[in-house]
């Protein structure tokens, strides 16, 4: 290995993220009826391995050679048994890195079909919150610390100060909204709050 061969792997390379994550995309799905914008929530099949009876966005696991866009698109068609003519796509949001390993892409788009019923082996039903909602109310908020958690053969005496060293601790914050008898948490009350922060901050009539 010499210095030109170092300068032709990183001559106008592309970055990307360190570390192996696991990729989804979720939807923001709107619906306009009269005057009034919804977000569509799902509510998992109680039969689903993970995270049966959750409340959550459509989306799902990140295919190889898809982008979010495609993924979010593919996964809400499949679990609201759509067809694409059912949508208008209108926008990427910002995307989410936890800190487990995982990015999710939220994408935004528009409901044209009224009557959805959807795939019961994915979803148990579906619900429906008004947008003046979440411009109204703001989610109880309650950080969650985060930090290292050690295996039994970590190896401390390769640190200096080992058990005592002052390893690095954070805090994840966790939203809560309460709407009727639905609680939404977790990383879809992180995605839609941020949603949410994007049109204040726009000062978009809604």
């Amino acid at each position: 290995m010499d210095l030109n061969n170092i300068k032709r792997v990183f001559l106008g390379r592309t970055p990307g993220i360190i570390g192996k994550f696991r990729k989804s995309a979720v939807m923001i799905l709107l619906e306009k009826c009269q005057e009034e914008i919804y977000i569509i929530f799902e509510v998992r099949a109680k039969t689903l391995r993970h995270q049966p009876g959750d409340i959550c966005l459509p989306g799902g696991k990140m295919e190889e050679n898809e982008t979010s866009e495609e993924t979010a698109v593919r996964e809400t068609l499949e679990e609201l048994n759509l067809v694409r003519e059912d949508m208008e796509y209108i926008g990427p949001m910002d995307y989410f890195i936890s800190p487990y390993g995982s990015i999710m892409y939220p994408h935004i788009a528009l409901l044209k079909k009224k009557d959805i019923k959807p795939n019961p082996s994915e979803v148990d039903h579906i619900f429906k919150v008004p947008l003046t909602y979440f411009m109204e109310v703001e989610p109880k908020c309650y950080p969650m610390n985060i930090g290292p958690r050690f295996m039994e053969d970590f190896p401390f005496h390769l640190i200096k100060k080992g058990k005592d060293y002052n390893f690095s601790n954070g805090t994840l914050n966790q939203f809560f909204y309460e709407y009727n008898q639905y609680v939404i948490w977790g990383f879809t009350a992180l995605i839609i709050k941020s949603f949410m922060d994007i049109l204040k901050n726009k000062e978009v009539d809604i």
